[in-house]
């Protein structure tokens, strides 16, 4: 069963087994316009290695990772240590936790620069993500479709991301769904991609 959605208000999108909740409209588009002009320039952007089956790939796409804390951040063969929260970034994150009702404590940042630069299938549920928490999504630029389809049932959910717009994803929604980006040659414009996330004490830097 294949479901679309375009600009809904903050009701639950899934039938089952999660809770996502979007907010189409979370930025005005004076917002949407300072803050990808902060982002493109004053974030600490770098392409992206991932290991697959032994083997290392380096993305067009680009990534930055902020936090609260110096939070290390191991995902597909790889560690990060987060930069320091700037203010730009602190606004967002408290416009989002206003929305969600929601804390985070770090964010990782994705910089699309068009269609052809998208995320396979996967779930945000590393260890070091606070269990059952809000993962908060904020997408800025290019209009995009996003992607469910739940681990065991099959069912897909389609969802197109407004620029300015707040995706929240919490309680069982990585244990049992899959989420993606996917690649579209008719999307010419940038998309920039923040992920507000909490994260135990435990992956600070210098813990064991």
């Amino acid at each position: 069963m294949q479901l679309q959605f375009e600009n809904l208000d903050q009701s639950n999108l899934l039938p089952f087994d999660g809770i996502v909740n979007y907010f189409p409209f979370a930025f005005s588009p004076e917002e949407i316009n300072h803050y990808l002009e902060y982002l493109h320039k004053e974030i600490s952007w770098e392409q992206d290695v991932i290991k697959l089956f032994g083997k290392t790939y380096i993305t067009e796409r680009k990534v930055a990772w902020y936090a609260e804390k110096p939070f290390i951040y191991r995902y597909s063969g790889q560690s990060k240590t987060a930069l320091p929260f700037s203010s730009t970034l602190m606004d967002i994150k408290l416009r989002v936790e206003q929305l969600t009702g929601a804390t985070y404590n770090a964010c990782l940042l994705n910089f699309y620069h068009h269609g052809s630069e998208g995320m396979g299938w996967h779930s945000d549920n590393e260890k070091s993500i606070s269990p059952l928490s809000s993962i908060a999504s904020v997408s800025l630029g290019a209009i995009r479709k996003f992607q469910f389809k739940h681990k065991s049932k099959g069912q897909k959910l389609d969802l197109l991301l407004n620029s300015g717009s707040l995706l929240d994803m919490r309680a069982e929604t990585q244990e049992f769904w899959l989420h993606a980006l996917p690649k579209s040659k008719k999307v010419t414009g940038a998309r920039i991609n923040l992920t507000f996330r909490k994260m135990a004490d435990s992956c600070e830097i210098g813990q064991p």
